[in-house]
């Protein structure tokens, strides 16, 4: 099966040698408070991102046991809560969404979301998102993700946690509803994310094993791991954001804040800059360099008209104005036609 090698969203073009886009996940950094959430999308704006993405989950899709808690640093201490509550409080409505949608909107970014279930997406696309996201805890939601594919919407899928046996259903589920335009992005499920557990050469062997385009889901701190996956193909990277490391929540504290993700845009775009293009050959720019500093058979010393050229006589040196020194045996034997003087290069039209 052979996926898209560029998707539409919008006016933007991802895949196909087009900019790397780049997401601002506030997941659910908004903490509940939707006059935080439009901060943060006026920040992850200006800090250049291309969309900002939000979760409009329904707890219940995932947790029935209400016992269940999760342990996390937040503010400087550890904390303890049940995962229920957690989650509850930090809910979306459909009012929201199309709230955030058109807020986003307003300051030029895209807005998509992670639904759990199929009402989500039909939520999603009622609101009229361009793309959707499937998160790496409900790959194996081979139903959901079928429903994906039926809606003909751009979807990207994480693979933090999965087999390449769980990836390859995933993906064929998706690939069977005739929908063409998946991403799949390289994930390491730890948050933070540290170097050793990257393994950021996993998006080859995505795009090698599925045909699809691939990018990744940055749960790193700093920007070396979101350059990397530039260098390797990345279309679309995603990084946890927040507006502030200090608020009160799991994932504020290993989320990029302002600075830090202005920071990854602009080297991201900087690593487009340095990748430039793949044809072999020397660039524009060096066309000059290449007239000046590159060698060419030039005279070792005075000779007169009629001298035959020994290969003592011609040393290579610059500029190239003269025969290449490949062709150097071109000249050897060969009478001179005029006079030489040291240094001068030397071309066939010289020789008889």
């Amino acid at each position: 099966m052979e996926f898209a090698k560029e998707i539409v969203l919008g006016e933007r073009r991802i895949g196909s040698g087009n900019p790397c886009f780049v997401v601002a996940e506030i997941g659910i950094n908004h903490n509940g408070d939707m006059e935080l959430a439009r901060k943060e999308i006026d920040a992850a704006a200006e800090a250049g991102a291309n969309s900002v993405k939000f979760q409009n989950y329904k707890t219940e899709d995932f947790i029935l046991d209400r016992k269940l808690t999760y342990s996390y640093l937040s503010q400087g201490r550890e904390v303890t809560e049940s995962q229920y509550e957690l989650f509850k409080r930090c809910e979306l409505n459909v009012s929201d969404l199309f709230e955030l949608k058109k807020y986003c909107e307003y300051r030029g970014v895209l807005f998509h979301s992670t639904p759990t279930s199929v009402e989500g997406v039909k939520d999603l696309t009622n609101v009229g998102v361009k793309v959707l996201k499937n998160g790496s805890d409900f790959l194996g939601h081979l139903p959901l993700i079928r429903y994906m594919g039926e809606t003909g919407l751009p979807t990207v899928l994480s693979t933090g946690m999965a087999t390449q046996d769980e990836i390859a259903k995933a993906a064929k589920t998706f690939g069977a509803t005739g929908n063409k335009s998946l991403v799949l992005l390289h994930c390491s499920s730890l948050y933070p994310t540290n170097p050793e557990n990257v393994h950021l050469r996993k998006m080859r062997s995505l795009a090698e094993a599925f045909n699809c385009l691939v990018g990744f889901s940055d749960h790193t701190e700093g920007v070396h791991a979101a350059m990397g996956a530039i260098a390797l193909g990345a279309c679309w990277i995603e990084k946890h954001f927040t507006l502030d490391k200090n608020l009160p929540g799991p994932d504020h504290r290993f989320s990029a804040d302002p600075q830090e993700f202005k920071a990854l845009v602009e080297a991201v775009r900087r690593m487009e800059v340095l990748l430039g293009d793949s044809g072999l050959g020397y660039c524009a720019a060096e066309k000059y360099g290449r007239d000046h500093y590159r060698l060419s058979c030039v005279s070792a010393g005075r000779f007169e008209a009629g001298h035959v050229l020994q290969s003592s006589d011609i040393v290579f040196r610059r500029p190239s104005t003269g025969l290449p020194p490949h062709q150097v045996k071109q000249l050897i034997g060969r009478k001179l036609k005029k006079a030489v003087d040291p240094g001068e290069p030397l071309l066939l039209d010289y020789i008889l």
